[in-house]
């Protein structure tokens, strides 16, 4: 465990010192986003545009996250344990492309339909049983 803590700081350090658009924390043993990384990633929060918490064990994110994150224009939560997203991702007017595959949600988030600049949705290997909507709200997008 103390590798996996300590993997974390290195690579949000480096995310701070290198001043990069880019946060990957994927396949850190994560089961919640720390809430101490806000702190550390105050100085650097709006320039970063990518984050990656792919292969983690991540059951839900946030209002907090998504609110703090608003201007990412790419989230990456491949491969956690999320069942739903919070209302407020709604709002994130940058967001171009979320990877949401092999989670465990069983409905389309809904809320995604309202961020007019999506362009890219991945939700492979979920375990979606509402097709009608789903289709629906692809539409929706698409003819946006």
């Amino acid at each position: 465990m103390g590798d996996a803590v300590a993997n974390v700081a290195r690579r949000i350090n480096e995310t701070v010192e290198e001043e990069k658009d880019t946060l990957d924390l994927s396949q850190s043993k994560l089961i919640n986003f720390p809430d101490g990384v806000y702190k550390v990633l105050r100085s650097v929060q709006e320039k970063i545009h990518v984050i990656t918490l792919a292969n983690n064990e991540i059951k839900s994110l946030t209002s907090k996250f998504i609110t703090n994150f608003s201007q990412l224009r790419e989230l990456n939560v491949e491969g956690n344990n999320l069942t739903k997203l919070p209302d407020v991702i709604g709002t994130m007017l940058h967001l171009t492309t979320i990877n949401l595959a092999r989670n465990k949600f069983t409905a389309f988030p809904e809320k995604l339909t309202d961020i007019k600049t999506l362009e890219r949705i991945n939700l492979k290997g979920n375990e979606i049983t509402v097709i009608i909507y789903i289709l629906g709200s692809l539409l929706a997008i698409l003819t946006r």
